[in-house]
């Protein structure tokens, strides 16, 4: 390669390069002279065809080549990138002054924040929080509460059987109750709630479900009365609809307890002057309760002539419905964001 090749050469390189605008167009410069079947790279594979005495000063003049393509490749490739980037950064400026987007970020469940403040209060009053499984054998569930095989007011339930009629998801908490009486084997007191999931074959609405939570209670020792129970449901309701709210108990029927009572409180919308809520009678009733039935202390191990009891159970989802104005139980258990904002409702 003579000077007057070498310096053709370099026009030709210098021309290309002022032909470049963008990256792209630089690395197929960069393609057509350093790539396998580029021009200096042909040139450096000539060499062998060169005499012996030229091939050092061939092999310099193509050096010098590569060294001069190489610089202004680089140098332009670093002018290129960074134009590039202030393009990019120039499109994707952000306006610091403009207003901020809000983003939904969700809210307690209302049914979890109303059982918790329920278990705040009693775990203060020495009650234990206690759980068990919602697939449960039919002697717990039924049974030891006093509900033989055959007795009529199983058919209420519409319980939901998995096997031979023996094993069945859970249509109450009540269960907890009996597995905590006999870990107890009939000599301990026992003051304890268990709020959990049950299930019942009943239609889906906005006031049923066929899953629902329950609070239940229990207390067990000696020398236990009515009074006990209706204080303890007092300080409950006030707790969750204010302290002026009135309990009233009415003679109900349970299996499992022996007297039985529906438990009322005072409308809290209107002072039980009559509402849409109360349906005009100035109260609403909210849970089941009464004095544990001498045969269920027995079947746990309890002495009923020494222990006595009482038991109530309230539905969180009803309690929920009336403490935060909500008219449809299924708004519990969706998320579709359009209705779930009666969360954010409560929360504010």
């Amino acid at each position: 390669m003579d000077v007057l090749a070498l310096q053709a050469l370099k026009k030709e390189i210098n021309k290309d390069f002022d032909n470049v605008k963008d990256l792209k167009t630089l690395d197929e410069l960069r393609v057509k002279y350093l790539s396998k079947k580029g021009i200096i790279t042909e040139l450096n594979s000539k060499i062998k065809e060169i005499p012996n005495e030229e091939k050092k000063d061939y092999g310099m003049k193509v050096n010098e080549v590569r060294s001069y393509f190489n610089d202004k490749y680089e140098s332009l490739k670093t002018t290129l990138e960074k134009e590039a980037l202030e393009m990019k950064l120039a499109k994707e400026k952000i306006d610091l002054t403009l207003p901020s987007v809000k983003f939904k970020t969700g809210s307690p469940n209302i049914l979890e924040k109303l059982i918790e403040e329920v278990e705040e209060l009693l775990i203060s009053m020495g009650y234990d929080v206690l759980d068990g499984p919602e697939v449960e054998e039919d002697k717990y569930n039924f049974e030891m509460l006093n509900l033989p095989k055959g007795h009529p007011a199983r058919d209420a339930q519409d319980t939901f059987y998995l096997e031979n009629e023996e094993l069945l998801l859970r249509s109450q908490t009540s269960p907890v109750q009996v597995r905590a009486m006999l870990a107890k084997g009939g000599v301990e007191p026992i003051r304890m709630i268990c709020p959990g999931k049950t299930y019942r074959r009943d239609d889906d609405d906005a006031t049923h479900s066929h899953q629902f939570m329950q609070i239940e209670g229990l207390v067990v020792d000696k020398n236990i009365s009515l009074s006990d129970l209706k204080g303890t449901i007092d300080l409950i309701v006030k707790r969750l609809f204010g302290d002026d709210t009135i309990t009233r108990f009415r003679p109900s029927y349970y299996p499992f307890t022996e007297p039985s009572v529906e438990v009322d409180i005072s409308c809290f919308k209107c002072k039980g002057e009559g509402c849409n809520i109360c349906k005009n009678t100035g109260f609403i009733t909210v849970a089941g309760a009464g004095i544990v039935h001498p045969h269920v202390l027995e079947m746990a191990g309890y002495d009923p002539k020494e222990w006595t009891g009482f038991a109530f159970g309230f539905g969180a989802d009803r309690l929920a419905m009336l403490k935060y104005g909500i008219n449809d139980v299924r708004v519990f258990y969706n998320t579709d964001l359009r209705e779930t904002k009666e969360f954010d409702r409560v929360e504010e």
